[in-house]
């Protein structure tokens, strides 16, 4: 394919596919329904909720100059948190190119070489992978039996099984494929696979590695923390279950890989795990906009005030 329609592609698929579901949403509710929802809500949860997604940002921001440590680099810690927050208000706009833009800041105020920022970012976003991982499994330990008995309702358990080994069969006989073939598409897959492993392993190897694993640990608490308080805001979602707040974190999650942000996709992607549950689909929806809404402000005004004050902060040092 052309790189520049790829280019155009990446950028009005997520973009259409997100102004699509906002309309799909707000067909589901009315907007009154919806802005009724937002007036009764307990702003004193939402805030709580924007707070742990505040530490979870800061967090981040500080762990990241324990990567660029033994590169021989120290960047200042104001840099680090703006140039965070800036990278999520770009994904707004065009999906991934906040972490070029992250990259980008460090070498222009910090001196960092653009691929050795890059680079980092690149490890980071494995790091995450790997959590976001881990919570699955924990969700599914957790709550096997309501799984196994949803998928039984839903489907037959023969095929159930006959699926889960033909899922292995086929994995099994996909893995060794690749590893002995010379396709593009197989080199591709394997160095993609060997770069998620040496990324993940060179986590052990840099010197603060337990600060570095402490701060991973404390970043994906904050934004389950964040997720379960918002849920108090609304009487109607309140008491849902900690199994449905774990499996509604997880679909969000995904969702924001999908649109711009989340936008559109966060709220249905909310629904969707929760009427698992048989939460009816107007709450959900509205803690869905709630949940999104509030962290996305969060990210409007201080992605913002990032890119306004970066130059400034970095003045003296231009002037130079």
């Amino acid at each position: 394919m052309n790189p520049k329609i790829k280019r155009i592609l990446t950028i009005t698929i997520p973009l259409v596919l997100g102004v699509f579901l906002v309309w799909y949403s707000l067909s589901q509710i009315s907007l009154e329904q919806l802005v009724g929802y937002f007036k009764k809500a307990d702003y004193t949860f939402i805030s709580l909720g924007v707070f742990f997604g505040l530490l979870s940002h800061l967090s981040r921001a500080y762990r990241w100059r324990f990567q660029l440590q033994p590169m021989g680099y120290h960047i200042k810690l104001g840099n680090s948190v703006m140039a965070v927050f800036a990278t999520y208000l770009i994904n707004y706009t065009v999906p991934r190119a906040g972490e070029v833009a992250r990259a980008s800041i460090l070498t222009n105020y910090e001196g960092v070489p653009f691929e050795k920022g890059f680079g980092t970012i690149v490890a980071e976003r494995i790091a995450d992978l790997i959590m976001m991982f881990c919570i699955i499994v924990v969700t599914l330990f957790l709550q096997f039996d309501f799984i196994y008995g949803f998928l039984v309702e839903k489907f037959n358990p023969t095929k159930i099984i006959m699926g889960v080994f033909l899922l292995l069969f086929f994995g099994i006989v996909f893995t060794i494929f690749i590893k002995r073939s010379n396709l593009k598409i197989a080199l591709k897959i394997k160095s993609f696979v060997n770069g998620l492993i040496e990324g993940a392993l060179s986590i052990f190897k840099m010197k603060k590695k337990w600060a570095f694993i402490f701060h991973t640990l404390f970043i994906w608490t904050m934004y389950v923390l964040m997720f379960y308080v918002t849920s108090f805001a609304l009487e109607e979602t309140s008491y849902v279950p900690f199994a449905a707040i774990l499996i509604g974190f997880i679909a969000a999650s995904f969702s924001i890989a999908a649109t711009n942000g989340g936008i559109g996709s966060y709220p249905e992607a909310v629904v969707l795990a929760f009427t698992l549950f048989n939460i009816p689909e107007d709450p959900s929806r509205a803690f869905g906009w709630i949940m999104w809404g509030s962290q996305t402000l969060l990210i409007i005004v201080f992605g913002g005030l990032s890119l306004i004050y970066l130059p400034i902060f970095n003045r003296k040092k231009a002037i130079k």
